[in-house]
Order: structure tokens, then sequence, then C-alpha cells
């Protein structure tokens, strides 16, 4: 892949770059819809990974290649206020990460940036967040600054998301990409950003099923659970869901937001028991737990589709106590992930090859992964 970046580069610049940026996507074991509410996730990076390739201009100009897009390109001003492009959203998480980093006092050049990736689209393995972390620290780099604070890098793609993109995302995406620990899942703390590493055992794989049900997030749903959920805060007198250890009796609240709350809170409750269990290896309580997760994204926060479910069934049923499946990510299609002992990953992936197909026919994508480190320079 970074052969093919040089090259895409020089195609288009006319030169080679001077620095290349990668930041991984990542897969979500446990702790879903809980970042906005101010709780807890356990995700970990995944080898799949997006590279930015930058050189400096002296002109003031941001010019964009992405090779994964058939070599589109797009440009913009540093001089003029930057505004998202509806003729190239793809560069808003760009575009937003520039105008972030100015607004918190990077003095950036222009740059010629070249895009390339292996994440699998529409999987839910949070490609913009990756793109947003390595292309925002390509421009730090540039900028003088190649250790640029991980953290601060997390909430300003988190801010792309926000004003350019118009997802209302938690942090969980960009943190683990910026921060994640190779070897290791991260149980982040969503207020207070505190990253805590939970080494994953040699012997378990972390096995990723692309339904073949691409996702989206924008369309409405994603924004709308997070106003429900802000709307259960407000009514139990709690600045986030995460304040809540048990769900009081609804008291007049909207049945909806009720149960979204009644995930939320359970959710953050299971994450903690999962990290528990990960460092203590004790697979059966882990698998509990995940099966736990999805019925409640299934039952409570209805983000789940049939598809997916009988996924999760069959993967469930071939794993039996030696771990666990739920879905992964923010919902409505994308991808399941499963724990297991590495010795039983070929005959689980041949009962999924024989029980589950996309919705036009073909085998799913499996990715067998290993936990990854976060954003860096090469």
């Amino acid at each position: 892949m970074i052969d093919a970046l040089h090259k895409l580069f020089d195609e288009h610049f006319g030169a080679g770059p001077e620095l290349v940026a990668r930041a991984p996507g990542r897969v979500n074991l446990i702790g879903e819809h809980t970042d906005y509410n101010d709780g807890f996730v356990l995700p970990c990076a995944i080898s799949r990974q997006t590279l930015v390739a930058a050189r400096r201009r002296d002109d003031g100009q941001v010019r964009i290649v992405a090779g994964d897009l058939g070599g589109a390109t797009t440009a913009f001003s540093l001089s003029e206020p930057i505004q998202p492009d509806s003729a190239a959203p793809w560069s808003n998480y760009v575009r937003g990460v520039a105008d972030g980093l100015l607004e918190a006092g990077v003095d950036l050049p222009g740059a010629d940036l070249a895009i390339i990736g292996d994440m699998p689209q529409g999987a839910g393995l949070s490609s913009s967040a990756a793109l947003e972390n390595a292309a925002g620290l390509a421009l730090a780099a540039l900028a003088g600054q190649p250790d640029f604070d991980r953290s601060r890098l997390a909430l300003i793609g988190q801010r792309a998301e926000h004003r350019f993109a118009g997802c209302q995302c938690g942090i969980m995406d960009q943190l683990v990409s910026a921060r994640a620990v190779a070897g290791a899942a991260l149980l982040i703390d969503c207020r207070s950003l505190e990253c805590t590493p939970v080494s994953l055992p040699d012997d378990l794989a972390v096995m990723i099923v692309h339904s073949g049900i691409e996702r989206g997030l924008v369309d409405g749903e994603y924004n709308l659970r997070r106003q429900q959920c802000e709307a259960a805060a407000r009514h139990f007198g709690v600045a986030a869901l995460r304040d809540l250890a048990v769900l009081p009796a609804a008291g007049g609240l909207d049945p909806v937001a009720y149960v979204r709350a009644r995930h939320v809170v359970g959710e953050n409750a299971r994450t903690l028991a999962a990290a528990e269990a990960l460092r203590t290896g004790d697979l059966a309580s882990l698998g509990a737990l995940m099966a736990a997760s999805h019925a409640a994204m299934r039952d409570d926060f209805q983000i789940t589709l049939p598809a997916i479910d009988a996924l999760v069934e069959l993967l469930q049923q071939a794993i039996g106590s030696a771990g666990g499946a739920r879905m992964t990510g923010g919902g409505f299609g994308g991808a399941v992930v499963a724990l297991l002992p590495v010795a039983e990953v070929e005959r689980v992936r041949a009962a999924v090859l024989a029980g589950y197909r996309t919705p036009v026919g073909e085998p799913p994508l499996i990715m067998i992964e290993t936990p990854a480190a976060g954003a860096s320079l090469m």
C-alpha cells in the first residue's frame, strides 16, 4: 500500500512527499452508543488503516487526491474560511481537521495530500476517524509539530465530524485510532479521556465479519439516538446517562427515550465487567456480556437488522461458551465482532461461510485481527 501511495503522490504532484502519516481503523469489542453519554467503551485498533502522504506548499493551498475514489481531487485555501464541500463530501473530514488545527493555533502551511487506505467501506470500522487522524497528524507535522498531542488530535477529529460531516458522534473512534496500544484493547472513560490498555491473551482472536450491509450514520438515526439519550439525562437530572449507576423508574419519561437510557446504563456496566473478564481470561463471562450487549442494541436501542441478528446468532452458536459475538459500530448494518480462541478460528470461519451470505449472495469478508498501535508518522 505504501508503494501505491507514493505512486499516487508522484503522479498527481510531480515529486515525492516529505512524510507519510498513518492511522488505524478500529473495532469496538463492547460499549456501543455510550461514548456520547460520557460513558465507557472497550475498542481496539486494527491493522486496516489510512495513509496520508504530505508535502508542504508555500501558497496556502491544500490540494488533495483520494486514491480509493479513483483519484478524485479537490482543493481549498487556508487564507479563507474553510467550508464543507457538498461536491466532494469525502474531503470534509480533511477540511474539518484543517479548520480545527487552525482554531487550535497551529500555523499550517499549504499542503499537497494523497490519501489511500484498505478499510472496507460501510463496515463500521471507522474509516472516517482514521482519515481525520492521519490527515491531522500529517498537517501538524508539516507545521513543525510531529508530536502533536494525540488526545487533542482526536478531539479535533470529533469536531470535524460534528461541524463538517454532520454526525454528532462521541469521541471513541478518534481516540482509539489516535492512542491505541499494540496488543491491547483500550478501556476509555469518555468523560475524562483516560485510556487504560487491557491486554488481549495471545491465544485470543478478534474476528470481524462484514455483513455486506453498508451502514450510514448521517441519515438521522444516529443523531436521533443521541437526542433521546440527552432528553433522558435531563429528565433524570444528571449531566449524562453515565451518571446513573441504576436506571430509576420512568416517572413520565417518553417510553422510547426510557429504553434508550436502559441500554446505555446497562452497557456502561457491561463494558466495565467485560474489561475485567478480558483481564482475567474469563471467556465465558465475556461471551455472556457480549450477548447481553447485542440483545440490548436489538431490543432497547433498535439499531440492529434481522440479517445482523442472524449473523451474530450463527457466530455465537459456533463459538459456544469459549467467547462471544455482537454487532459492532453505530448500527443499521456494518460488521459483527467475535472474540474466540485462536485454535477455533478456522472452524468458526467455515461455519460462517457455510451459513451466511451478504444481501447480494456473496460470502462475507472475514478479517482476523490483533490489536494495532495508534496514529503515527512512518
